[in-house]
């Protein structure tokens, strides 16, 4: 994934992931921790589970806190002499920000904001930070490219919108280097299929597996460029490693630059699935209304990424699936 020099600084570092007891956080603690890290997790909770850190819990190098970001002085001990930051810690989904655009403020702005804060006053290297995706709202160019963002369409994509302006600013007034990662419709490993704000693979994959017809919302012919949990590990990874001035202080899709509507992901999960339980070739899916606050349709560029950090991804989605319902069906069946 990186060069043996990249895992080597790694291996020097001590890092702080915040939210690291959820999907993409409790990943790349488990990779850091691979790599030699010193790794310290921060996480309250709310949508991220001890069990995604049975692996590395007793590990020598790890250190669970369990806190809430909105606490400054939480965020400021967590990150006492921590070389990175992966700030992974937010209240994710649209709806869930248009139910309570409240909460999801106070988490992914007020949060936001005490970690930038105490980074920079523990004099943090870099700061890197999970984006999104929802920040490009209303443009309706593809492929989606950095520089060109439309209005946004929800709670949710304002906050993550204000995180890239709070962490430009820091940079330019306290000198703060980040990177921000628009992270793509990310799926795979550990990624939780239960709850009223589930994401839609592993949603769809559970309800497959219990023979119950998963509803699309529309037509099905929304189309997202879905990217496996791996391909978003190597950018943080890439992120942290870089030693070119010129790619600090940015914001990077990450994606594989590829997309996939949603009658497709089904036919896809049908088949991949039907492999272990044959019957669930045979579940019908059902649609029902489009979704408040969705785009149609998001496809990124990952030309940036590739020519200042030098990522290329490293699964299609197909790729990406197989491993994902290997992953659900050993775990979760």
């Amino acid at each position: 994934m990186i060069t043996e020099s990249q895992k080597e600084k790694i291996s020097k570092s001590k890092i702080l992931v915040t939210g690291g007891a959820g999907f993409i956080g409790s990943n790349l603690c488990e990779i850091l921790i691979e790599y030699g890290a010193e790794v310290v997790c921060l996480d309250n909770f709310a949508t991220g589970y001890k069990n995604n850190l049975k692996s590395i819990i007793d590990h020598p190098n790890f250190l669970l806190i369990e806190g809430d970001i909105r606490d400054l002085s939480t965020c400021l001990k967590a990150s006492s002499e921590v070389d990175y930051i992966f700030h992974e810690a937010a209240l994710g989904s649209v709806p869930r920000s248009l139910k309570d655009p409240i909460t999801s403020n106070e988490v992914n702005v007020s949060g936001f904001l005490n970690m930038l804060v105490a980074a920079r006053d523990n004099e943090v290297k870099r700061f890197i930070y999970a984006a999104s995706s929802s920040t490009y709202g209303d443009s309706e160019k593809l492929p989606k490219v950095e520089h060109e963002i439309g209005k946004p369409l929800s709670p949710y994509a304002i906050t993550k919108y204000v995180n890239e302006l709070y962490a430009d600013i820091f940079h330019k007034s306290y000198g703060l280097d980040t990177i921000g990662l628009r992270y793509f419709n990310v799926f795979g490993r550990k990624q939780d299929p239960n709850g009223a704000y589930a994401a839609v693979i592993p949603k769809f994959v559970m309800q497959f597996m219990d023979h119950e017809s998963p509803v699309i919302n529309g037509d099905g012919t929304y189309s997202r460029d879905f990217t496996y949990i791996d391909n978003v590990l190597k950018m943080n990874l890439l992120a942290l490693v870089s030693d070119d001035e010129s790619s600090l202080n940015q914001v990077y899709n990450t994606a594989v630059g590829d997309r996939t509507n949603l009658v497709e992901l089904t036919q896809l999960l049908k088949k991949y699935l039907s492999e272990f339980d044959p019957e669930i070739g045979k579940v019908e899916v059902k649609h029902g209304p489009n979704r408040p606050g969705d785009i149609p349709h998001s496809l990124a560029s990952v030309d940036k990424a590739e020519k200042l950090l030098g990522y290329k991804p490293t699964h299609k989605i197909q790729d990406g699936l197989k491993e994902a319902v290997h992953w659900y069906w050993d775990n979760l069946k």
